[in-house]
């Protein structure tokens, strides 16, 4: 079987950590001040990679926290994905110039499919794609709005288009802490030729074990938040679920 990696994520809103419950505004825990030490935390706990997003910069439509992402980078020696309200060119570019391993477009990969192409061109594999669902329709603008666009027919299209990564989440299991939507990234898998990471509600050892049971040589990691935070697992465990054969 295929590397699986566990990212786990630091959730960027006003300078905090903080998790947000099916991604709410309203709904907000924080769980930390200095983003910065729990990114180091999280690597002297064992992390292979970090995953980043900037809620303010998701809810406002552009960067919003860049100088702070920067600084996490810069923490670690890790490699580190990053999305959040990153909707133009020179905010892809900045990110990159911050270190960042890989940068996640959400909802312009949605909005502006040509632009997409374009810049699969320029940037490669170090361009993302966010594909956030409820009911298996896409969401953007933060969770905020629901399209008629199928996370399926996301998917496909930017595997055609030259996507090498596909973010899947399932806004309805993210931060529930009850188990993640394993037959539609089995689904996802199945449909593309580019590599998906899961998202959205992967609490527990037996969580990654279910999505590594699907046998599907693109699936190459998920993202593990507020169990993580809540010490429901930890770190440890969930890595060596992940590397279990």
């Amino acid at each position: 079987m295929s590397t699986f990696t566990i990212f786990p994520a630091i959730d960027l809103k006003a300078g905090k950590c903080v998790r947000l419950l099916q991604g709410r505004a309203d709904a907000e825990t924080v769980y930390g001040d200095d983003p910065p030490a729990m990114a180091l935390a999280f690597e002297e706990q064992g992390a292979k990679a970090l995953h980043i997003v900037d809620l303010d910069g998701a809810f406002c439509g552009h960067s919003a926290q860049h100088e702070l992402v920067g600084r996490i980078i810069q923490a670690v020696d890790l490699p580190v994905q990053i999305g959040g309200g990153i909707r133009t060119d020179s905010e892809i570019e900045r990110m990159l110039s911050h270190g960042a391993a890989r940068v996640i477009l959400g909802t312009r990969a949605w909005a502006e499919p040509d632009a997409l192409d374009r810049l699969v061109g320029i940037f490669g594999d170090k361009l993302a794609v966010g594909i956030d669902a409820r009911g298996g329709l896409v969401q953007t603008h933060g969770w905020t709005e629901t399209t008629n666009v199928t996370a399926l027919d996301l998917a496909r299209r930017a595997s055609d288009i030259g996507v090498r990564t596909l973010i899947v989440t399932d806004t309805a299991t993210d931060g529930m802490l009850q188990g993640t939507n394993v037959k539609s990234i089995g689904e996802i898998c199945a449909a593309v030729k580019c590599n998906v990471i899961a998202s959205g509600g992967v609490s527990t050892p037996a969580d990654v074990k279910a999505l590594r049971a699907l046998k599907k040589i693109n699936l190459i990691g998920a993202i593990v938040g507020k169990a993580l935070y809540d010490g429901v697992t930890t770190l440890a465990e969930m890595n060596a679920a992940a590397a279990a054969r």
